[in-house]
């Protein structure tokens, strides 16, 4: 029983932070989109806003799918099995 709750409360923390993580990458891709549409504004003034939101939105989409976004589940992944590693461990050596 008391792994039990030791295990939701895990997966609470886990998810908690898996969020944070979420946001935390998605906001720093955005600001590194906008950063990367002003330079390429400098060099052409004939881009519009309109163009910068559809830069950023291609960019964000493109993020999405990346490998980058899949590896923050790891978050989940790593502690469980460490968990269980130890557990392992300690019960058969």
């Amino acid at each position: 029983m008391v792994f039990i709750r030791f295990l939701v409360i895990l997966l609470i923390v886990q998810t908690v932070v898996f969020v944070c993580l979420s946001i935390y990458s998605r906001l720093a891709r955005r600001e590194k989109l906008e950063t990367e549409f002003e330079a390429r504004r400098a060099m052409d003034p004939a881009l519009t806003p309109a163009a910068k939101d559809s830069f950023i939105r291609d960019g964000l989409a493109e993020y999405d799918g990346s490998m980058r976004r899949k590896l923050i589940l790891l978050v989940y992944v790593v502690p469980i099995a460490a968990i269980g590693t130890i557990i392992y461990t300690v019960n058969h050596m």
